[in-house]
């Protein structure tokens, strides 16, 4: 019964878009692979093609064969509180020598929390030699915008994204790691061309600033370039091509406007010195959380869109990219739950979690 359920399968075909993209999109269904997951935040491939899950609580599984194990030990202390908890997971690319594995998270710090970046190196079902990179402090009370995505760059740097806390302001205090993207060796150390190395009052790891909450981020394995979602506040959500040194707004620059007065927020929508986005959601917010760049030959015309997990409209948005605009923009696995997490796995089908309390582990795959 257990197994069967597991292999249940729920039938999409390609759903919103334009009629162009209804024409040519190939069909295709949704998989559950399995349920059972609470609040599952992020999953990452190991190379032998099993799955590493975050659980928000503070857990850590493994998927594989239609299996869930039990949690893995060795997971240290989180500050599982609102958005909180254990975020993302990312397999070292060279893995199969140092048995690496990176997390971020809601670390308890004095009456709050940061998020940490950390290391530990998977043996067997357990964790070892956990070590904290990266505090992104100083710490918060509330238990709001972490973020926190990991991204590996093709140059081998490791870069993540850091939420501003709900403290808008801290996303432009360049002595302050909140509301940045950061930019680190491997191990933790900070690399002497980051763009800030040296400059009075900047923090040498921040790689660029002005983000709120960004909880999608993705490498493009054809250019190496970084794509990052970013939760606006009521309307204004962003897709961002995130560069060396430019700071992107937040909160002097936005689309969004306040939650209660409806009024608008900051000073403009654009200004010189300030990057302006790629592409916004507006006047609502789908709230993007988890991005990947499809580069898998299960959906040959996908490749090099993007996909953008959604946890308003229910959904994984597939945006395709052309001369820096969005030109088109469809809906898969419409309605099916909030989308936590996406990511491309290595048998090029799309992998993603719902965030619920019986969370679950799917995939889109061909129809056929």
């Amino acid at each position: 019964m257990r197994a069967s359920l597991f292999r249940l399968s729920l039938i999409f075909l390609a759903a919103v878009g334009a009629s162009e993209s209804r024409a040519q999109a190939p069909a295709h269904r949704v998989e559950i692979l399995t349920r059972g997951l609470e609040n599952p935040w992020a999953v990452a491939f190991l190379p032998d093609g099993r799955a590493l899950v975050t659980e928000r609580p503070g857990r850590l599984r493994l998927y594989a064969d239609g299996a869930l194990s039990a949690p893995l030990a060795g997971v240290a202390e989180v500050w599982a509180r609102g958005q909180g908890g254990l975020l993302d997971v990312a397999v070292d690319p060279d893995f199969a020598r140092t048995g690496f594995v990176y997390f971020t998270l809601a670390a308890p710090s004095g009456n709050g929390a940061l998020t940490r970046l950390a290391r530990a190196r998977l043996d067997g079902t357990t964790l070892r030699d956990w070590r904290t990179l990266l505090d992104a402090g100083p710490a918060g009370t509330n238990g709001r915008h972490f973020g926190a995505r990991i991204v590996f760059g093709a140059d081998g740097m490791l870069y993540m994204s850091t939420g501003d806390r709900g403290e808008d302001e801290r996303a432009q205090r360049p002595g302050d790691l909140a509301g940045k993207v950061v930019r680190l060796a491997p191990d933790g150390r900070v690399p002497r061309d980051n763009p800030f190395v040296g400059r009075p009052g900047f923090r040498p790891e921040i790689y660029s600033l002005g983000h709120r909450n960004a909880q999608g981020f993705a490498r493009d394995p054809r250019d190496g370039t970084l794509w990052s979602t970013e939760h606006g506040p009521r309307g204004g959500d962003e897709l961002n091509l995130v560069k060396p040194g430019l700071n992107y707004g937040w909160p002097i620059v936005t689309r969004g406007r306040d939650y209660g007065t409806g009024r608008p927020i900051g000073e403009a929508t654009s200004r010189p010195g300030m990057e302006d986005a790629v592409h916004y959601w507006e006047p609502t917010s789908p709230a993007p959380s988890g991005l990947a760049v499809y580069d898998g030959a299960a959906f040959p015309a996908w490749r090099g869109d993007l996909l953008a997990g959604m946890l308003q409209t229910r959904a994984i948005h597939r945006l395709t990219v052309r001369d820096g605009r969005v030109t088109n923009e469809e809906r898969l696995a419409e309605g099916l739950a909030r989308i936590r997490d996406v990511r491309v796995g290595p048998d090029g089908f799309v992998y993603f979690l719902t965030d619920e309390r019986d969370g679950a582990l799917g995939r889109i795959v061909p129809a056929n």
